[in-house]
């Protein structure tokens, strides 16, 4: 609940110095203290002032001991305190009991590995491949490197045997992805090892998975390659035009007050391995992305060495040229018409540091009488829910086993990609197309901050993990899982007609964060587990816009954010894997909506009314089941078993959507097809082994030949008492404007949708809440035996206790 603070700015400070002995004063009266004290040292207000200062410290001293008569420092039965005298008991902090349905041992099955696993797999992968093993932070494109290592999933049906079944648990593997540069035929490769944590077996499933090998060219760029890609354009290539970029930009030796920004895709077509990278003021302590100075370059980096690299193409402030020796022999004709970009250092509009002081302390929940939930590992239980949730690398946030009063509802819920498809008139902006998912969602993923990224109280757990490195490391922080009073009733009804009485119940609900830093972008996610068996899984969108250099007919691509900047016009898409189990593993899919059909009036034929009624059809093929983004589609789509409830209707779990995606990409683009997933807002297909994703991370280098193509899950297969998987999309158009300077905000920016219950119990299940509120005009709705809510001035006579701050770090990538 959150705490209202009565007490000063300078009350506060002194409250949080522990050594000092004001701390062991009651709030109260310290700012009885203070008001005396401001009153006195002003004699110009005279001695009625001085009267009035002592006539509010009785008053409120009266208060004070009425306050503390009635509990205020009281303490519940069988929590052990600390009490200091006039100060409140702290509030418990850990939760008073386990729930009947928790099942212990569970959560290794999908927790993301150790570091003693990584660790593992990679002294064994070394052992295995050979001393032509280079770490993957210092691999060129010639070496042989491990990229990434992390859990290859069980399968599913291994995975319920253990769970529902009491067979012994799969083993567990990891999935390594390797790049063999130094072979005749460089490729990637992907291999499980196993078991672990001491593994003893290797299997390359790069031919079962993917048809063949995996080309060299879709592997994604290491940090090494991208540092590669800047000591060529810095050290060999800027010198080349440091008249004009002197002139432009206060060019300064090897451009050290320049940054770089990658694009995808590389290229125009497959085999391509060609980037154009953005040049911006590097902004110390501010957001580079707002600061173009116009200057782009087209790097070919296909090469394995890169002596070979070249520049293949320059623009400058609206125009092209092959070279940037070519840009500055033009320019010292006087044939370029140069922008002088001012370098503003930091302290403007585009900082985040406030130019306000503090002020009051903001609402802050807590729990009067301890968590209401556990967190075991990366296993959730409350009273009405458990799941375990966890981060790939590359996908993102995943939760699986997700249980509502003990029975599973789905299997997994998990995100696949985001994409963001942008237009501007400049080369980096007029057809970039960022598939995240071949950076890393789960790689990028950035440490939450106390009281910002999510409630200061909330349980905070680290993620590990091995990419481009021979070491495992960890991003502190990476998740949070807290319980939200949402301030909104979940239900009520107050009733003054016949019978009077009040009935209700607080939306309390269970949430799993976590956020991935994508450059410039933060994308925040969601699952969030309501007490009627709902879930509600959505994404928000802040962070910095991507911008490019204004000039010509730029405010057809964006508005004009800065004198000499165009916040560009792009979409926000993410994908998501929701593998429903309705009641068990066979499920029917149910499309229903409401129809208009004119009636004639029973007890007045002659007369004609539109007489509203549900239409209902059972979808047969994945084809009746997918639904084309922008398209008409059912308003109510539900997964159901063949088992009814009390009332004969198949219990379902329905999926509304939440969702203002722009325009997909049109199919004739010779890259839509890497992530041909964005035509549709929900798709419905067979569960398969052989299709865990929607997507793949080679899909980001390689686009035109896509390892992955969704559109081949679809190939009108019956979904009919079958295990099945819905794929959701959901984004919004983004038209960057002036409120987006500094930082895009949240509100207005998220997107989700639900997995409602439909028909799936035979009445509302937070009837039966803890929390539930009851009265009626007879009863004394302030008496704690009637309605919960009037203890809370007892049960809530606690103080937070509130660990220092403390945030999880920076990468120095």
């Amino acid at each position: 609940m959150p705490l209202a603070h009565s007490t000063t700015p300078e009350t506060r400070n002194l409250q949080r110095r522990k050594e000092a002995s004001f701390t062991q004063v009651p709030s109260v009266y310290l700012s009885v203290y203070l008001s005396i004290c401001i009153l006195i040292q002003e004699p110009e207000e005279g001695p009625g002032a001085i009267a009035m200062a002592f006539f509010i410290t009785l008053s409120l001293c009266s208060v004070l001991v009425v306050g503390m008569g009635e509990g205020g420092t009281g303490s519940e039965e069988g929590v052990e305190t600390e009490c200091k005298p006039g100060l409140p008991p702290p509030c418990p902090s850990i939760s008073p009991s386990a729930q009947p349905w928790t099942h212990p041992g569970q959560s290794e099955l999908f927790a993301d590995l150790s570091p003693e696993e990584l660790t593992a797999v990679m002294s064994f992968l070394t052992q295995q491949l050979g001393p032509g093993l280079v770490d993957a932070a210092q691999a060129r494109p010639s070496d042989n490197c491990v990229f990434s290592v992390e859990l290859q999933l069980p399968p599913k049906a291994a995975a319920l045997a253990h769970l529902d079944r009491g067979s012994p648990p799969p083993a567990r593997e990891a999935l390594a992805i390797v790049f063999f540069g130094g072979q005749p035929q460089p490729n990637v490769s992907e291999l499980v090892v196993g078991p672990l944590p001491h593994p003893s077996y290797m299997r390359d499933v790069t031919v079962e998975r993917h048809g063949g090998p995996l080309p060299y060219h879709r592997r994604p760029v290491l940090i090494q390659e991208y540092l590669d890609i800047d000591q060529m354009i810095f050290n060999r290539e800027l010198p080349q035009a440091a008249g004009v970029l002197h002139h432009c930009c206060f060019y300064k030796h090897q451009g050290w007050n320049l940054v770089t920004m990658t694009t995808a895709p590389r290229g125009l077509q497959s085999g391509d391995r060609a980037t154009w990278f953005g040049l911006y003021y590097n902004i110390s302590g501010a957001g580079f992305y707002l600061h173009p100075v116009g200057l782009e370059l087209l790097v070919d980096h296909k090469a394995l060495d890169p002596a070979h690299w070249t520049i293949q193409k320059v623009f400058f402030q609206g125009r092209y040229y092959e070279s940037l020796a070519q840009l500055e022999d033009k320019f010292e004709a006087g044939l370029v018409n140069v922008v002088v970009i001012p370098d503003n250092g930091t302290g403007g509009s585009w900082s985040l540091k406030s130019q306000v002081p503090p002020g009051p302390a903001p609402p802050l929940q807590v729990h009067p009488q301890g968590l209401r939930f556990s967190v075991q590992g990366t296993r959730v239980a409350s009273s009405l829910w458990t799941f375990s949730f966890g981060l790939g690398a590359f996908s993102g946030p995943r939760i699986f086993d997700i249980r509502f009063q003990g029975k599973r509802v789905a299997y997994e819920l998990s995100v696949q990609e985001a994409l963001t498809v942008y237009g501007g008139n400049s080369p980096s902006s007029l057809r970039s197309q960022y598939i995240d998912g071949g950076f890393g969602l789960g790689h990028f993923s950035s440490p939450l901050t106390h009281g910002v990224d999510c409630p200061y109280l909330a349980t905070y757990v680290d993620w590990h993990f091995l990419l481009e490195s021979q070491a495992p490391k960890t991003i502190h922080d990476a998740f949070c899982v807290f319980e939200q009073n949402q301030g909104l009733p979940l239900r009520r009804h107050h009733s003054d007609i016949h019978s009077h009485y009040f009935g209700g119940l607080a939306e309390t609900v269970l949430v799993v964060r976590s956020v991935s830093t994508m450059l410039n972008y933060d994308y925040v996610w969601d699952m969030v587990f309501y007490p009627n068996g709902a879930i509600e899984v959505k994404f928000h969108a802040t962070g910095y816009i991507s911008s490019a250099f204004l000039f010509g007919a730029a405010r057809r691509f964006g508005n004009q954010v800065r004198e000499h900047t165009l916040g560009t016009v792009h979409t926000h898409s993410a994908h998501f894997k929701v593998d429903l189990d309705v009641g068990g593993l066979e499920n029917w899919v149910w499309a229903e909506d409401m129809a208009f059909v004119p009636t004639a009036v029973p007890w007045s034929p002659e007369h004609q009314i539109q007489r509203m009624q549900v239409t209902r059809k059972l979808l047969e093929t994945e084809e009746q089941a997918a639904f084309p983004l922008g398209g008409t589609h059912p308003r109510y789509l539900y997964l159901a078993s063949n088992h009814s409830n009390k009332w004969g209707h198949p219990r379902g779990y329905r999926i509304q959507m939440l969702s203002f995606a722009g325009e997909p990409l049109p199919q004739n683009s010779s890259m839509e097809r890497a992530f041909s997933w964005g035509r549709y807002q929900l798709a419905v297909t067979q569960r398969k082994e052989g299709e865990p994703s929607s997507t793949s991370i080679y899909n980001l280098n390689d686009p035109w030949t896509p390892t992955v193509d969704f559109t081949d899950f679809i190939n009108n297969e019956t979904v009919a008492g079958q295990d099945l998987v819905a794929w959701v999309t959901a984004g919004f158009l983004h038209i960057p404007h002036a409120e987006d300077i500094p930082n895009t905000v949240t509100v207005g920016n998220g997107v989700g949708f639900f997995l409602r219950p439909y028909n799936f119990f035979d009445q509302d299940p937070s009837f039966d809440s803890a929390d539930s509120i009851y009265f009626h005009e007879d009863q004394n709705a302030g008496s704690c035996e009637v309605n919960p809510l009037a203890c809370l001035s007892q049960i809530a006579a606690c103080a937070p206790d509130l660990p220092a701050f403390s945030h999880g770090g920076f990468s120095h990538n």
